[in-house]
């Protein structure tokens, strides 16, 4: 599957208020499902000394799927190909790579 594939069957599982019109909704929904992903990540190295097991990669896995949801949302909202969007940032993060700006702070470098 690529990413425009993704992009085309999780937008039929969108239900939310003002579809199609609300860039709101997704961005708030993947600040969310971010956040609870970096909780269960937190709770990894708290509780296990950052040691994955199955189920704690599995657990990820599915967190990971709902950020990609809501990615996948608010770029459609934003009338986004997704296949666009990854294509874009790796050309961007290839750019930097070649003039030694990965490492570093700010969006232009």
């Amino acid at each position: 599957m690529n990413f425009n594939e993704y992009q085309t069957r999780a937008r039929t599982t969108a239900m939310y208020p003002d579809r199609d019109h609300n860039y709101i909704y997704p961005t708030l929904g993947l600040v969310g499902e971010a956040g609870e992903l970096a909780n269960k990540v937190k709770k990894i190295c708290r509780d296990h000394g950052g040691v994955l097991d199955e189920a704690q990669t599995q657990t990820i896995a599915e967190e990971l799927g709902d950020v990609l949801w809501y990615a996948s949302n608010l770029a459609s909202e934003l009338k986004l190909p997704l296949d666009e969007v990854a294509t874009r940032n790796l050309e961007k993060l290839a750019s930097r790579k070649v003039r030694g700006t990965l490492h570093g702070s700010g969006d232009h470098r």
